[in-house]
Formats: structure tokens, C-alpha cells, sequence
């Protein structure tokens, strides 16, 4: 009896069709980002916010190259969905790699990771505004519980911190930062439908690139980078972790359930974020920190849950 070409014939193919896939790449991508903040806080000196983007999407191209060969020659092709992937383009891979390394230089990386708890409820309210994707008590519910776990970590458990916390100009920008990467998010549901996370992800790197490496060359004009060993490691970490892996596996996962429950375990990245930072630069976790980081996930799998069901209504490719 031949073999049903429609059952998965390695164990990554069943894991790509188990239901908690999206959910491990989702995660896998806010791991990513929360090393790309801490280099970033860490190269606030070393380097402006546009020398440092444009050197990730440089890498990340030269690893797209070899990536696309991977698809069939009639899937490589730039289709109708060229607007859409330059929106993706100077929304995700231009300006919010670069407010977020400009926002370092003015702010904290608390009030930073604090004021980004705010991008699940700014992804859902677009999506039901410009995708008509209906919210949930549990849903809404969810994002505001793994909202009140990132103040208690940033936080820390003390109060000092939270009854400090002002929007100054890199707050501002933050805030900026927040709006442009949950409409990403929404036009990367939509550019997704019929297109791999692959192609998406490669076409809106490339198209980045001209725009950073000009800006860059003229940043370099008022601060030159400081070029060294430890700027080229983080660089090439940045382009192939946290852009190549986190962004494709992020895309995967928005096509898989939606921006909106894509979106709750990203309030992830400032527990990822407070994970390496004890780790790699000695930060001492409170218990109050771990109970947030506790939050946070729970209250991201209570988001989930609606935009789960809603997937499971929908097979995978």
C-alpha cells in the first residue's frame, strides 16, 4: 500500500503540525530580540541606531541569498504583494530596528522594555480595526494580566521605579516604536496568507537595505562607529539570530494564529530580556520579578487561547 504523501515523514513535520509550534517559534523570536535589546543597550556608544541596523539587514540579506534558493523557482518571484512588503519593510525592518536603538540612548532599558508591554493591546486594537478580528473578554483579559506581570518586572517589586517612570523623549519613542511594529505585524497577516515566511521575511530585508545603508553613511558623518571585535560579534548575532531566525519564525507564527495571539507572548521579550541581563551582565532577579515573569506567561496563555481555537478551525499548508 503506498504511502499517503499527506502524513508528515519526519519528526520536524510533526512538530510543524502539532498545535504548539506557532506558539515555540513565537517564542523563539522574543528570546532572539531580548539578546538584540540588551546589545543594544550594551553598543549605545559603539555605534548610532542606523549603523547598527544597517549592519543586521546586511547580514541578514547575505543568509537570505542561500535561504532562498530553498524555494521553487515559480515561488522566488516578486508578486503582487510588493506594497505590502515595502509597508512591512519600513515599518519592521527600518523603523523599528532604529527607534528601538535611538530609544536606548535616551531611556532606560526598563522604561524601554515597560513601555513595550503595551504592543499586545496596540496589535489587537488594529487588528480588530483594520482586519475585523473580534476581541474576547478572555482575550483582552489576557493581555492586560501579562501587562501587569511586565510593570512587577521592570518594576522589580519596587515602587521607587514604577512612581518614576516618565514619558521622555525615549519614551516617545517607544511609544512610536510599539504602533509601527503591531501594524507589521497586521500586514504580515495579510502578505502571509498566500506567501511563505521565508519569501515574506527575504523581500522586505532586501528592500530595507538601501534606505539603511544610506542613512548610515550619513550618521557616520556626526558619530562614526567605534569598530572593534565586540561591535562585529553583536552585529552578526543581531543580523542572524535576531533577525534571520526571530523573523521568520515570527512571521510563521503570525500566519499561523494571528496577530493578536502572535502578539501575547510577546510581552515575553522583557522576561527574556531580564533573564540576560542577570546572566550575562550580573542583574539580580527579585522574587517579585519572577512572580511577573509568571504573569506574563500565564497571561499570555490565556490570550492564546482564542486565537488557538481559532487556528485549529483553519489546517495549516
Amino acid at each position: 500500500m503506498p504511502e499517503d504523501p499527506r502524513l508528515p515523514r519526519t519528526l520536524l513535520d510533526r512538530w510543524r503540525r502539532h498545535p504548539a509550534w506557532p506558539y515555540i517559534l513565537i517564542l523563539m523570536a522574543t528570546f532572539f530580540w531580548g539578546g538584540n535589546v540588551t546589545l543594544g543597550r550594551a553598543l549605545r556608544y559603539s555605534a548610532g541606531p542606523f549603523t547598527i541596523a544597517a549592519g543586521r539587514m546586511c547580514v541578514a540579506s547575505l543568509v537570505f541569498l542561500f535561504l532562498f534558493r530553498s524555494l521553487p523557482a515559480s515561488e522566488r518571484r516578486l508578486g503582487r504583494e510588493g506594497p505590502w512588503l515595502l509597508g512591512m519593510s519600513l515599518l519592521g525592518m527600518v523603523g523599528c530596528p532604529v527607534t528601538l536603538y535611538l530609544a536606548l540612548r535616551f531611556t532606560t532599558a526598563s522604561s524601554t522594555s515597560l513601555i513595550n508591554g503595551t504592543g499586545p493591546l496596540v496589535t489587537a486594537l488594529l487588528a480588530a480595526l483594520l482586519l475585523h478580528t473580534r476581541l474576547t473578554r478572555s482575550q483582552l483579559g489576557g493581555v492586560l494580566l501579562s501587562l501587569f506581570g511586565v510593570l512587577l518586572v521592570i518594576g522589580g517589586g519596587e515602587g521607587r521605579t514604577l512612581s518614576r517612570f516618565t514619558l521622555n523623549q525615549g519614551g516617545l519613542i517607544m511609544l512610536l516604536n510599539v504602533v509601527m511594529w503591531g501594524l507589521y505585524s497586521v500586514m504580515g497577516r495579510v502578505v502571509t496568507r498566500n506567501r511563505s515566511a521565508l519569501w515574506v521575511t527575504a523581500y522586505s530585508t532586501w528592500f530595507s537595505v538601501p534606505f539603511l545603508v544610506a542613512a548610515a553613511v550619513l550618521e557616520w558623518r556626526v558619530t562614526p562607529p567605534t569598530v572593534n571585535v565586540a561591535l562585529v560579534l553583536a552585529v552578526l548575532y543581531i543580523g542572524v539570530f535576531a533577525t534571520c531566525v526571530a523573523y521568520m519564525a515570527w512571521n510563521e507564527g503570525v500566519r499561523r494564529v494571528g496577530p493578536d495571539g502572535a502578539m501575547a507572548f510577546y510581552n515575553m521579550l522583557p522576561v527574556f530580556g531580564m533573564l540576560l541581563g542577570a546572566l550575562f551582565l550580573g542583574e539580580r532577579m527579585t522574587t517579585v520579578q519572577f512572580l511577573g515573569g509568571g504573569l506574563i506567561i500565564a497571561g499570555g496563555l490565556v490570550a492564546a487561547l482564542w486565537a488557538h481555537r481559532r487556528a485549529l478551525t483553519v489546517r495549516p499548508d
